[in-house]
């Protein structure tokens, strides 16, 4: 067999993305216990099973292998803090963060988006961790927005949900992609003006949709990868909502418009306003090699950077 690099294989497994928990139990003498865990997985509706994967190595591991009950808290999108804490071994973790103890004893953290408390069903080896799967005995869940994580890194789902939002309520909704390919960026021909803006699916005669902006793009016979929702944009008072999202494209010649340098784009030609503002912040976050995630309109908005 190729012996397999330990780095790359993390790596590899951090191209998935997931949400993040917070695993509790107690001590014998009533001490809590927890730690932020990924590996978190649902197993069985009948019956309610679920299980976490706790290294080896992990100091509270000889703790959860006795406890009776444990609990698992699924963060919101507003508890890095929390996450963060819970990942290191600072014993003020619990006298720095709101919780409560559960039904059974699992301490169960404030304002976790869901939580479910468990009595442990079965412990397994796997290699270098444990397979603890839990029999869920008590749980809840509320509103909200998950904590997500992705290569190492926190991500919010917050603005794909604002943009699913903004589609139900805008009078027109428009879907626009920032297309790169190689320090060059993809215009196509505007109709409106005669001059050049981004790619867009959607007008006053119909919303648009991914699957729109696809079609779009393939008749323009543009081969592109998307890979984030770049930004939310309003125009016209907030009747008019824009999502952009940015792509690779494979470099070929379009059949109408074409790529141009980032370093030199012919601002002159692009009168389109929305395509201005996120081609004018497109064109510098490349430059810095640092991307964000705007929300506003071209007046005020507010930048978060992707991995924030």
């Amino acid at each position: 067999m190729t012996e397999i690099d330990p780095r790359a294989l993390r790596n590899a497994f951090g191209c998935f993305p997931t949400g993040v928990t917070i695993i509790t139990t107690r001590e014998d003498d009533g001490t809590p216990r927890g730690f932020t865990a990924n590996s978190f997985t649902s197993v069985s509706l009948d019956p309610a099973l679920l299980l976490v994967s706790i290294a080896k190595s992990a100091a509270s591991l000889p703790v959860f292998e006795a406890a009776g009950h444990f609990a698992v808290n699924i963060l919101g999108d507003g508890q890095r803090a929390v996450s963060a804490s819970f990942a290191g071994r600072s014993p003020e973790k619990f006298t720095q963060t709101d919780w409560r103890s559960g039904r059974h004893g699992a301490p169960l953290i404030g304002g976790a988006l869901a939580w479910f408390e468990c009595a442990r069903h079965q412990m397994v080896e796997a290699g270098d961790h444990v397979i603890l799967i839990g029999r869920v005995v008590d749980f809840a869940a509320g509103d909200g927005i998950p904590l997500g994580f992705l290569r190492g890194a926190y991500v919010s789902h917050a603005l794909e949900v604002k943009a699913m939002e903004a589609a139900a309520e805008a009078e027109v909704f428009r879907v626009g992609a920032i297309i790169e390919a190689e320090g060059t960026v993809l215009l196509v021909p505007d109709p409106g003006t005669g001059g050049l803006r981004l790619p867009i699916c959607g007008s006053e005669a119909g919303n648009g949709s991914m699957k729109g902006l696809s079609a779009i793009l393939g008749d323009l016979g543009v081969v592109a990868e998307i890979n984030f929702l770049y930004a939310l944009y309003e125009d016209d008072g907030g009747r008019v909502q824009t999502a952009y999202y940015r792509g690779i494209g494979s470099g070929e010649t379009p059949r109408r418009g074409g790529y141009y340098r980032l370093g030199g784009l012919p601002w002159e030609r692009i009168h389109d306003a929305a395509s201005h503002s996120m081609l004018q912040r497109y064109a510098a976050e490349h430059a810095a090699g640092q991307f964000g995630i705007y929300v506003g309109d071209v007046e005020a908005g507010a930048v978060r950077g992707v991995s924030e």
